[in-house]
C-alpha cells in the first residue's frame, strides 16, 4: 500500500493548515499534495527557524502525533518513514539544543524539588490571575490550550515503563495505573478533561483545537513527546513527571476554588478536585518511589533529571508569558487572536474556529 492511501483513522487528530514552510512541505509530504517534496524535505533548512516557533513547533507535534492517535486521512506507514523521521530527528536537535541552551542546569536535585515545593506568599502566573481577575472567557481559552496537553495526559510516560527497573519502574506504573482510571475507562484522566471541555460548551474531540492552540503549548507537549521516545532521555522524562505531580495539587485546588466562586458546571470542578486528591499523593510516589531508587541504581541520570524539571519550568514560564501578555493587553491568546465568548471585554468574532 503506498503511503499517500487515503484510510480512516477514527479519532485522529484534525490535519491543521500550515504554519511555516517547514509544517508546508510536512503537510504535503504526509497529505500527498506534492510528488516532489518527498524528494526535498530533507533540504529544508532549519538555520533561521525559531526553536520555539509556530512552524518548527507545529511540524514536530505533526510528527510526533503519528505515534499517538495519528492524523485524520494520514496513512499511519508514515509513523516511520526515514522522510519523516529524518525531518524529526533535525526539528528535535534543534528543540532540545534551545532548551539546554536556556536551562541553567547542574547537578542540585535537592534545590530543584524545594523550589517546586515552595508555594509563593501572593498568587503567581496564571493561576494567580485567574484567581485574582480571571473571567469565564479566559478560563475556556486556559481549557483549550491544555486540551492538547490533556488528550494526551500520561501518555508520554508509558514509555519509560521499559526502560525502568525494579521500584523505579513500578512506582511509576502505580502512578500511571491511577491517570489512566485505576481500571475504569470513565475515570481515564483524559476521559476526565474531555467532561470538563464538554460541560464548558467546547469541543470535547481529540486535538479538535490543534489550528487554535499556539506554539508556547504546542512545546510543552512536543517535550514530553521528546523525552518519552529517545532512552537516552528517560532521566530527563522521570524530572518531568515528578515536576508535574509536585505542581499539579496546589495548582489544581486553586482552579477548584475559582470554577466553584464562577459557579462553573460540576464535570469542571471535578476534574481538577480529581488531581488536588491524587497528584498529592504522586507527589511523594515520584520522589521517593521513582526519583530516588533510579538514581540509587543510575547515578550517572542525575544531571538527565535535573535537566527534565528545569526545562518544564522554561517551557511553563513561557506559556505563562503569552498568556498574561495576550489577557493583559485586552484581547484572546488564541489563534488568530481570538476571543471566546461574548463577556470577553476586547469580544471579536471567533475567525473560522468553533468554539462552541
Amino acid at each position: 500500500m503506498n503511503n499517500n492511501t487515503p484510510v480512516d483513522e477514527t479519532g485522529s487528530a484534525p490535519v491543521p493548515e500550515s504554519r511555516g514552510p517547514v509544517s508546508a512541505a510536512l503537510l504535503d509530504l504526509l497529505c500527498g499534495t506534492s510528488r516532489d517534496v518527498g524528494d526535498s524535505i530533507d533540504e529544508i533548512s532549519l538555520e533561521t527557524a525559531d526553536p520555539y516557533g509556530e512552524d518548527v513547533q507545529l511540524a514536530l507535534q505533526l510528527c510526533y502525533e503519528l505515534h499517538y492517535r495519528g492524523l485524520e486521512r494520514v496513512n499511519p506507514r508514515w509513523e516511520w518513514d526515514p522522510r519523516v523521521v529524518g525531518l524529526r530527528g533535525r526539528l528535535e536537535a534543534q528543540f532540545e539544543a534551545a532548551l539546554r541552551r536556556d536551562v541553567p542546569g547542574g547537578t542540585d536535585l535537592d534545590a530543584e524539588l524545594d523550589e517546586l515545593l515552595t508555594e509563593p506568599a501572593e498568587p503567581a502566573g496564571v493561576g494567580g490571575f485567574l484567581q485574582e481577575h480571571g473571567q469565564w472567557w479566559q478560563l475556556r481559552e486556559y481549557f483549550v490550550h491544555r486540551s492538547i496537553y490533556h488528550h494526551k495526559e500520561a501518555d508520554p510516560y508509558a514509555w519509560a515503563i521499559p526502560r525502568l527497573t525494579g521500584q523505579a519502574k513500578a512506582s511509576l506504573v502505580a502512578v500511571e495505573f491511577d491517570e489512566f482510571g485505576a481500571g475504569r475507562g470513565d475515570k481515564i484522566h483524559a476521559v476526565l478533561y474531555a467532561d470538563l471541555l464538554s460541560a464548558a460548551g467546547l469541543r470535547r474531540d481529540y486535538s479538535y483545537y490543534l489550528d487554535a492552540v499556539p506554539a508556547p503549548m504546542l512545546a510543552v507537549v512536543n517535550m514530553m513527546s521528546l523525552l518519552g521516545l529517545h532512552r537516552r532521555l528517560r532521566g530527563a522524562l522521570a524530572g518531568h513527571f515528578a515536576a508535574v505531580e509536585i505542581t499539579s495539587s496546589p495548582g489544581s485546588r486553586r482552579l477548584v476554588d475559582i470554577l466553584r466562586r464562577m459557579g462553573a458546571a460540576q464535570a469542571c470542578v471535578r476534574f481538577y478536585a480529581e488531581h488536588v486528591a491524587a497528584d498529592a499523593v504522586h507527589e511523594q510516589v515520584m520522589r521517593r518511589g521513582v526519583l530516588e531508587p533510579l538514581l540509587l541504581e543510575q547515578p550517572a541520570l542525575l544531571e538527565s533529571v535535573v535537566f527534565g524539571i528545569q526545562a518544564t519550568g522554561v517551557l511553563e514560564e513561557r506559556f505563562d508569558r503569552h498568556l498574561l501578555g495576550c489577557w493583559r493587553a485586552g484581547h484572546g491568546s488564541l489563534r488568530p487572536s481570538l476571543t471566546t465568548p461574548a463577556d470577553s471585554p476586547a469580544a471579536q468574532p471567533a475567525q473560522g474556529i468553533d468554539m462552541g
